[in-house]
């Protein structure tokens, strides 16, 4: 965890306005795809985690009590997830090979734990909806040569970031920087 350093942000320009060019992902080629994602993953993580933090904190402005249950089950569940995959071959597998279900598997039980709690409201605009937007925009921002470049030093090993982790948990680490 030492190693770990925060990547830097990226300019507004880069991110989303003038020089940021945005198409839609061919969802013939899944691979492809998912090799969008997790590049735009790891080379925007400071904006998306700043976009997040930004979004997280106006609900929670009105509904405090609500987003802290919610991100704490959520963290809960995620990290039950990522301890029970790397103690049972079964899980580990199946996380490697439907990260999507995977993801989708921490959400609806997120999702049905919260139900019980009367938090739903909280769960889908205060956590749900940062994470589809950043998913979204990681699905259509074109790579381009500097996001190449950052992606291959973190997939070699001579960076690491805490996107990178985080992949690494969910069991997308051998896609990275391809």
């Amino acid at each position: 965890m030492v190693d770990v350093q925060p990547p830097p942000f990226r300019t507004l320009d880069d991110f989303l306005l003038g020089s940021a060019r945005f198409s839609v992902p061919d969802v013939r080629n899944l691979d492809r795809w998912n090799n969008r994602i997790i590049n735009n993953l790891l080379y925007y993580q400071s904006n998306y985690f700043a976009s997040a933090v930004a979004f997280l904190l106006i609900v929670g402005y009105f509904q405090p009590l609500q987003l802290i249950l919610g991100a704490t089950v959520v963290i809960l569940l995620f990290l039950g997830f990522v301890w029970t995959a790397e103690n049972k071959a079964v899980i580990r597998r199946f996380r490697r090979n439907h990260p999507s279900l995977s993801l989708a598997a921490i959400l609806g039980s997120s999702y049905l734990l919260l139900s019980v709690f009367g938090g739903v409201a909280v769960f889908l605009f205060g956590i749900a909806f940062p994470i589809l937007m950043i998913l979204i925009h990681a699905s259509v921002r074109l790579r381009n040569l500097k996001n190449k470049l950052e992606n291959k030093l973190e997939s070699i090993g001579l960076k690491r970031t805490p996107m990178g982790l985080l992949l690494e948990a969910l069991g997308q680490e051998q896609e990275a920087g391809s």
